[in-house]
């Protein structure tokens, strides 16, 4: 078996290898084992999204589970982070959620938090996959999964961000994505006075992220700009991320909105360090605006888990990810759209501004991205001529700009991409790296 973990979880298509019955049942085995301490009991919480393979799934990782002795909790269709919120502090050992986040339904996953809401490190992830190898697993054991309902906890945790805004005029679209955001944002909205409407709310099983949700804002745009909205919020299909389109119907994503939320820490004392965490996806704009305003940027590899492992080392409160994905580590340790919504509407209530002038602040520079095929991946620090190259072109952009080199880890390709202020000038300094590399490597045809 090969690597059983990705960058965020198990995913695959729901039914087929590594999301067949037999290997979830035997991975709720494996993850019990590996939890285990002594005599200390083993209490799983599992949430879901609305895909209609989340209730099979959640039964044979119950059966896994329970073949070790283990208890599971489910609390049903909930978001990503209620669940990373609520595991440690229900007192439970591990939480569990099956979602495959923005993929569609035939997709799913599940994503393991630690007893303090973290996600499992690879060092976890690791020690899960060698007890899955274990041939000594107990037989399953059937019966229905106990049934708990959380939302009213994880709502009053949420209310915290944005305690009250009835005096705001605050008027907003939220698109749940038909995912699992719609068993908790209509009510957190209303309790919080906000008023919204709402889209993408209507799951079936099947329509989750179907031309709706934080990939798809086109909907969405058009809504906030016929109903004359001050802001629309999409969130993706098991809400641990969000994107925004201001009242103009413009696409806000997450560097905007880590530029403008970090600010506003800042000016509230909670930018610990006063620096952020974003990953190596943000575009260089970012890094020279935060630079500008006094804030500081640390990268890190894509995916929030590195995010939040390198909030964690260097104790920062804050990060993210340009797809949507934004950590607040005062309330949560893994990405939560709802409650960055209601942070940027903190800011907006703040400030007095409005959306599109809070990102407007923030100019996203031009990028191009350029893909060679080789015949095979050597170390370009090894070659003289190809570093050569390299080191022009770095020159060149001397802090205005940003070159990321790298092999694709799925196929034989060199990846070169490129920020900088002139879309020109970035597109031939690429083209001097790939013909550098050309001329003294050699392609593959």
């Amino acid at each position: 078996m090969g690597r059983l973990f990705g960058t965020d979880g198990v995913r695959g298509k729901a039914g087929e290898a590594p999301l067949d019955h037999e290997t979830v049942r035997r991975l709720g085995s494996a993850l019990t084992r590996s939890l285990r301490r002594g005599a200390e009991p083993v209490r799983f919480l599992v949430g879901r999204d609305t895909r209609e393979s989340g209730a099979w799934i959640e039964q044979e990782l119950a059966r896994g589970i329970r073949a070790e002795g283990a208890t599971i909790t489910s609390a049903g269709i909930i978001p990503t982070p209620a669940i990373a919120y609520l595991t440690p502090r229900v007192g439970y050992t591990a939480g569990l959620v099956i979602s495959a986040s923005h993929n569609p339904f035939e997709d799913n996953g599940i994503k393991v938090f630690s007893g303090a809401g973290e996600k499992f490190t690879e060092a976890r992830e690791n020690e899960v996959e060698a007890h899955l190898l274990d041939e000594a697993a107990a037989p399953p054991m059937a019966g229905p999964v106990e049934q708990l309902d959380y939302r009213s906890e994880y709502i009053g945790h949420l209310r915290e961000i944005l305690p009250d805004s009835r005096a705001s005029g605050l008027r907003v679209v939220v698109d749940c994505a038909n995912g699992a955001t719609t068993t908790i944002a209509p009510r957190l909205f209303e309790e919080l006075g906000i008023a919204a409407d709402f889209i993408g709310c209507t799951p079936d099983g099947r329509n989750i992220n179907l031309d709706c949700g934080s990939t798809h804002p086109e909907r969405l745009a058009r809504a906030v700009v016929e109903g004359g909205y001050r802001l629309g919020v999409a969130y993706d299909g098991d809400g641990d991320r969000a994107i925004f389109v201001d009242a103009a119907g413009r696409v806000v994503d997450g560097d905007a909105v880590m530029f403008l939320c970090a600010k506003q820490m800042r000016d509230e004392g909670r930018l610990k360090g006063n620096a952020l965490v974003a990953t190596v996806m943000s575009n260089i704009g970012l890094e020279i605006a935060l630079r500008e305003a006094g804030i500081g940027l640390v990268r890190c590899p894509v995916g929030d888990k590195y995010v939040m492992e390198e909030m964690i080392k260097r104790d920062l409160a804050f990060g993210g990810e340009q797809s949507g994905h934004v950590i607040f580590s005062e309330y949560l340790f893994t990405g939560d759209g709802l409650a960055t919504s209601l942070y940027v509407m903190r800011t907006m209530l703040a400030t007095g501004r409005e959306l599109a002038d809070l990102a407007g602040e923030l100019t996203s520079y031009p990028q191009v991205l350029m893909n060679l095929r080789v015949a095979r991946k050597v170390d370009l620090a090894t070659v003289p001529e190809v570093t050569a190259a390299i080191a022009d072109v770095e020159s060149r952009l001397a802090g205005q700009g940003r070159l990321l080199i790298r092999y694709s880890g799925t196929e034989p390709l060199l990846r070169v991409m490129l920020e900088g202020k002139d879309r020109a000038d970035i597109s031939r300094w690429g083209q001097q790296i790939i013909d550098a590399v050309k001329r003294h490597l050699g392609a593959a045809v």
